[in-house]
């Protein structure tokens, strides 16, 4: 396993990390199949696992805590908040009201006194940057929480909160955790040059574009994956978004067959070899699926792997950039872009 330091924190991190989104009701992950995937993720090497409130409504966050019993001490451990807990209009967002109480509920479920990375899973437009930074740095300072970050945020909000912090004299995000794959390499355009000029450590979720780049989905043959039920649009071959990635998917194929790479070893190393990023998060639901993952840890594409991912997604480019949850709120609402 390799390891990297978390922006500037000092904090040493694997290169791999567990997302526990799977976890629960979401990927019908039992307790104890939870535990055993934390218990071979923790021996492979990983020392980073990182949950959120959202997940199966604090079902994951619970059966983190109770996979941690005894251990917490050995991990670097993540949550996140912001994402709507339940009918209360404000039981979301980044207010102090709500980020106070969702942060006590966080530690309750995990079983713990303090988190060492604390999200903001989404940028909640509704809420100034002073409001959740100060509310962040009181947490901080009460030791609560060691540091925090941001998830899926726009590359302008991350240079404002950056800004804020500097003229409010706050505490700053350290990290950002943003969507990144083979199929999905927008933020190489915006957001990653950002992180890398504030020195932030980067978390990259999905980096198997939802299981498009697992190896299970090929041309021919059925799409059985975990997220083509949860999500069918996505994998649905009428539409030209679907058809452009099963073609990019094929042609990945044997680039990895002629490296001697699985498909997982070929897209985890694509991710953890841009400099901008410390781990990628994976979120296995089998013991199965993260053994595979795992395969990857020491993976180091060689440049003609590289420039040959290149040819086939274009550096900077979304293959379906409909789904992408950074997109500025303008480039969705017309009304965002006419004067009144």
């Amino acid at each position: 396993m390799q390891y990297r330091t978390l922006g500037r924190t000092g904090v040493q991190v694997s290169a791999l990390a567990l997302g526990a989104m799977n976890f629960g009701a979401i990927g019908r992950t039992t307790q104890d199949e939870a535990t055993a995937l934390v218990d071979a993720a923790l021996e492979a090497g990983v020392n980073l696992i990182d949950t959120a409130d959202w997940y199966s409504g604090g079902e994951s966050e619970e059966m983190v805590g109770k996979a941690l019993a005894g251990r917490r001490d050995d991990v670097v451990l993540a949550t996140k908040a912001t994402m709507p807990m339940g009918e209360d209009r404000n039981r979301k967002g980044g207010s102090r009201r709500w980020l106070v109480t969702a942060l006590e509920d966080s530690l309750r479920r995990l079983g713990v006194d303090h988190v060492d990375l604390y999200q903001m899973h989404r940028w909640d437009p509704e809420t100034g940057d002073e409001e959740t930074l100060s509310a962040l740095t009181d947490l901080q300072r009460a030791g609560k929480i060691r540091y925090f970050g941001s998830s899926t945020f726009p590359a302008h909000r991350i240079v404002q909160a950056q800004w804020a912090a500097r003229d409010l004299r706050l505490g700053r995000y350290v990290t950002e955790q943003p969507g990144y794959s083979i199929l999905q390499r927008g933020v190489e355009a915006h957001v990653l040059p950002v992180t890398e000029e504030y020195g932030l450590g980067v978390l990259v979720w999905s980096p198997l574009a939802s299981g498009w780049l697992s190896g299970a989905v090929r041309a021919g043959r059925d799409i059985a994956t975990s997220r083509s039920k949860v999500l069918p649009e996505r994998f649905d071959l009428s539409l030209p978004v679907n058809r452009a990635r099963l073609d990019a998917v094929e042609r990945l194929a044997a680039v990895a067959d002629g490296a001697g790479l699985t498909m997982i070893q070929l897209a985890l190393g694509f991710v953890t070899a841009h400099p901008a990023v410390t781990s990628a998060l994976i979120g296995p639901r089998t013991p199965d699926h993260l053994r595979a993952q795992l395969a990857a840890a020491d993976t180091v594409l060689s440049a003609d792997v590289l420039d040959a991912v290149d040819e086939i997604v274009a550096p900077g480019v979304d293959l379906a950039p409909h789904e992408k949850f950074d997109t500025p709120p303008a480039l969705l609402d017309a009304s965002l872009r006419r004067r009144r």
